[in-house]
């Protein structure tokens, strides 16, 4: 890899085109990731493209002036320490906020490259071709902003916040929350029941760690296989799949690791506290995403927390 300060004027102004280019194509990418969900914000993302393109062309005609027809390959990946950029399925989930930052991160590393060409070079000219692309650079951030003020209207951006809502709902929220009601609930009665059989907390240890770990790949299998998310939207299987077994494993395991407390009398008090954490929690998470009303939210999940902590109590001290 060579050092930034190593390169050449030539170099400098190959590098340049290559990034111009490079960030055109990405801004493309944006915009055809962003189409079907956000097609306001993928307006933006096609006029920053062509802007890319306009200063690529102005860098190649001035290349061309100074230094031939020929221009070596010089890419970022051949510097060292030099910001990589991020292609458009590195961020995931999708977000349009975060390409939107990462657009603006985009604009100030490429005005920060031309800034600190300037001092590399003792060609007047190509000071002033870097220097105004510096300038260019720092417009087009602002320029970015006023397209999204012209095609980001208050009703798109409504539109496309609350599109973004729905699909964090379907993608997270409801596999996540599937899995801890059922990590949380469903292991209740095979953990109390060993416990109150045996009054031994490592039995009741051991059984609830099975319980979870088992439902856990269970309910991610089940969720990952119940559709490919294209039609319903709920984006891709492995990423529903693997919220929804990693939640119902953490909502056994959390009253189950109280069991590691040799006492059985304070082991079970704690792992009821807990309970009662646990099921407030998915009352919490039904009121604030899933729009339940609270106290209805709050009685449903206790009082089938509640029977369900009662019938592994019961089995087990029978």
């Amino acid at each position: 890899m060579r050092k930034f300060t190593d390169l050449s004027e030539s170099e400098l102004l190959a590098l340049a085109i290559a990034n111009e280019e490079e960030d055109g194509r990405i801004y493309s990418d944006y915009a055809n990731a962003l189409r079907e969900e956000y097609p306001a914000s993928a307006k933006v993302f096609e006029e920053m493209a062509d802007e890319e393109n306009g200063h690529r062309r102005r860098l190649i005609d001035s290349y061309v002036r100074k230094f031939g027809d020929h221009i070596p390959l010089v890419r970022r990946q051949d510097i060292r320490g030099y910001i990589q950029r991020r292609p458009v399925w590195h961020i995931k989930p999708l977000s349009v906020d975060r390409i939107r930052g990462q657009a603006r991160e985009m604009e100030e590393d490429a005005a920060r490259f031309y800034r600190l060409a300037i001092e590399r070079t003792t060609d007047a000219k190509i000071r002033k071709l870097l220097g105004d692309l510096a300038a260019a650079e720092e417009q087009h951030g602002r320029d970015a902003a006023a397209l999204e003020s012209e095609h980001l209207t208050s009703e798109a951006k409504h539109d496309e916040d609350e599109n973004a809502r729905r699909r964090f709902i379907l993608q997270i929220i409801q596999p996540g929350l599937v899995g801890l009601m059922d990590g949380s609930v469903s292991t209740l009665a095979p953990v109390f029941a060993a416990a109150f059989a045996t009054q031994i907390p490592w039995n009741a240890f051991l059984v609830g760690m099975a319980a979870s770990i088992g439902a856990g790949i269970s309910m991610g299998f089940a969720e990952a296989l119940a559709d490919d998310g294209k039609l319903s939207g709920r984006g891709t299987p492995l990423l529903r799949g693997l919220v929804c077994g990693l939640l119902t494993v953490a909502g056994g395991i959390g009253h189950t690791l109280p069991y590691l407390i040799p006492n059985f009398v304070t082991a079970t008090i704690v792992a009821c506290v807990v309970v009662v954490f646990e099921l407030a929690a998915i009352a919490w998470i039904q009121w604030r995403f899933m729009d339940t009303p609270p106290l209805s939210a709050i009685a449903k999940v206790m009082l089938g927390g509640g029977l369900v902590l009662a019938v592994g109590i019961l089995i087990g001290s029978s």
